[in-house]
Formats: structure tokens, C-alpha cells, sequence
């Protein structure tokens, strides 16, 4: 089910690593070359709250011949390029910019996710300067963690169920309800 975080929680939340320019650029540029992906891994885990910092954004998109063209397309918008690296993730592609260091990696599959379609339905819609991203739930980002099993993912469980378990004590403690669609 989808719900939305309001854009003062969103601003609050990457003001405080400075990535909501990059964020708002590239959400903007996904929108107009109309390319569907939801934001996972940490920088998801921290619009939802987890005190974690990342380098990166991670997404998870459709591997088509279409969204690959998009994904390339999204590359010269932004002034990246789009690399293959070998990992031992399958179906990574990464768009990197190297006059800021910004690195988005889009994947076409992820661990402890079935399909887009579920990841997509259970995520939520946050606006941030009037432009719309989708972030994966807190639970499918522990979900994914939990099976990846690497190291850095591990590390981060204990955080990222905390702050799971007290979404909402203090959603209610505001007084206010993440609405669903």
C-alpha cells in the first residue's frame, strides 16, 4: 500500500546529509523520461527515519529494452555515463557523474524481493519540491538486507528494525498518520 511522507518530514530528513539536491535532480529527471524505480537501501532506510548514511542511491527498476534506453538517456540528462561493473549482484547498472561524485545504481533484481510489482505497490509516494519519488517500505529494505547477508547489510539490521518498531509510537505520539492510497 502506498502512503507519502509530507515534504517537510522529507526535507528534514536529507537536509541533514545534503543529498536532497541530487535526490530532487534526478527524481525530476526519472520523471520526465518517465523511467519507474523505487529507491531502496539505505537512503530509502533514511527517508523513513534510520539515523544511516550512504554514498549512493539505489533502485529498483524493470530491466527492458525500453527502460534500458531511458536508463541511457537518463545518463546524458544528467551528465553521467552508465556503467556495467562486475558485482557479484546481478543486473547492476550504474550511472555515475564525476564532477560531483554522484552514483545511482539501478537494479533488476534485488535479495528477499520477489518482483517490482510487490516492491512498487507496498512503497511509498514522498514529494520533495513538488517532484515524486518512490521509496521502497522499511520492511522490504530490511527484507532485502536480511537475505543479502553481507557484511554492511548486517550491520545495519539492528538500526533499521529500531527504527521499524518505533515508527509508529511516534507517528501516534505526533498525532499524526502516514495516509495510504
Amino acid at each position: 500500500m502506498r502512503g507519502s511522507i509530507s515534504q517537510f518530514e522529507a526535507g528534514t530528513i536529507l537536509g541533514r546529509v545534503d543529498a536532497k539536491p541530487l535526490l530532487v535532480e534526478l527524481a525530476g529527471r526519472m520523471r520526465t523520461l518517465k523511467l519507474e524505480a523505487v529507491l531502496i537501501g539505505n537512503a530509502a532506510a533514511a527517508l523513513h527515519g534510520a539515523p544511516v548514511t550512504t554514498i549512493d542511491f539505489d533502485f529498483l527498476f524493470r530491466k527492458t529494452p525500453r527502460n534500458l534506453a531511458k536508463l541511457k538517456a537518463l545518463a546524458r540528462a544528467l551528465g553521467a555515463v552508465v556503467l556495467r561493473p562486475y558485482y557479484p549482484a546481478s543486473e547492476l547498472y550504474r550511472v555515475v557523474r564525476d564532477d560531483d561524485g554522484l552514483q545511482v545504481d539501478f537494479m533488476a533484481t534485488i535479495h528477499g524481493v520477489r518482483s517490482f510489482e510487490g516492491l512498487r505497490d507496498r512503497a511509498v509516494s514522498i514529494v520533495i519540491d513538488g517532484v515524486t519519488i518512490l521509496v521502497a517500505s522499511l520492511q522490504d529494505i530490511i527484507r532485502s538486507k536480511r537475505a543479502a547477508r553481507r557484511p554492511r547489510d548486517v550491520a545495519v539490521l539492528s538500526i533499521l528494525e529500531k527504527t521499524l518498531e518505533e515508527a509508529p509510537k511516534q507517528a501516534s505520539s505526533a498525532g499524526r498518520r502516514r495516509p495510504r492510497k
